[in-house]
């Protein structure tokens, strides 16, 4: 089943001719890279969108891995944090998000002469709250990965059978998604969340989330790394570094991280609204 779906993924490609792959540096849409990659080598172009919600380390991930699939790979700003739709963190605050990214994008694309821009919306995406799926097919984005039906897990598996050496990578979202809808996105905020995520991924840390809320640092790692992260790191030292970030609180999140926790407050008519749009388009 998964070799049919990865042939599938090849033919939208080869009947394309070229693409412009919105390229995060995520396993997503790396995995798109690489078999845009092999099927139309340079005509083929991954791009990624730098902006204060993106890590620095991230980027240089993205850069990292475009290498070494081969990819042609270039960097454009994007400005949303310009944009009050998009600071002032509604719940559809993403379709802002993506509006910006393929406002980019698109124009560019059609400039060099690539009819296609593409991104690593996956199936398990499409049941989700994901507003800027929206944002993407209204300006024309197509989403390969989620057309011949592959789910986060097969994606993992095909980019594991493709030798990608990044196939478990931990999702990263945009560092704007650590904050609850409603409170102001500045860039203070995003560099204070940054330092502490990456203070924590130094610690050896893989899956986690640093969530801001006002003043306090919401710390979320797998649960069953909870017990260990309290027995053996440094708490007190840990409380003063995130202090020197600009929190003035620190805790841990009992649950532990999940996917998708931002969106257990948004109500079930919310989520169903959502969750049509993104399987409608």
């Amino acid at each position: 089943m998964l070799t049919k779906k990865l042939e599938e993924l090849k033919n939208i490609f080869a009947e394309m001719e070229k693409a412009l792959i919105a390229y995060s540096g995520g396993i997503d849409s790396t995995l798109v890279a690489k078999v845009a990659y092999d099927i139309l080598g340079d005509k083929a172009l991954a791009i990624t969108a730098v902006s204060p919600s993106l890590l620095p380390e991230d980027l240089e991930d993205a850069r990292i891995q475009a290498a070494v699939i081969g990819i042609s790979h270039e960097e454009v700003k994007t400005n949303e944090m310009e944009n009050k739709n998009y600071t002032s963190n509604p719940i559809n605050r993403c379709y802002f998000c993506k509006s910006e990214l393929h406002d980019t994008l698109k124009p560019l694309a059609l400039k060099r002469g690539y009819f296609y821009v593409l991104d690593g919306v996956n199936a398990d995406d499409l049941r989700d709250y994901r507003p800027g799926i929206q944002a993407a097919k209204e300006r024309g984005a197509r989403s390969p990965l989620a057309e011949v039906g592959i789910s986060k897990f097969e994606v993992r598996q095909l980019a594991k059978d493709l030798d990608l050496p990044w196939w478990d990578k931990p999702s990263q979202p945009c560092l704007s998604s650590r904050f609850p809808y409603g409170e102001e996105i500045t860039l203070e905020k995003l560099q204070r969340v940054g330092r502490g995520e990456r203070y924590l991924r130094n610690l050896g840390l893989k899956s986690l989330r640093v969530r801001s809320e006002k003043d306090t640092a919401r710390i979320e790692i797998l649960p069953e790394k909870i017990k260990e992260f309290v027995l053996t790191i440094d708490l007190p030292k840990l409380v003063k570094k995130f202090q020197e970030f600009g929190f003035i609180y620190v805790t841990l999140d009992l649950e532990g991280y999940r996917s998708g926790k931002l969106n257990q407050v948004l109500s079930p008519e919310v989520l169903g609204a959502g969750l049509f749009q993104s399987i409608r388009s």
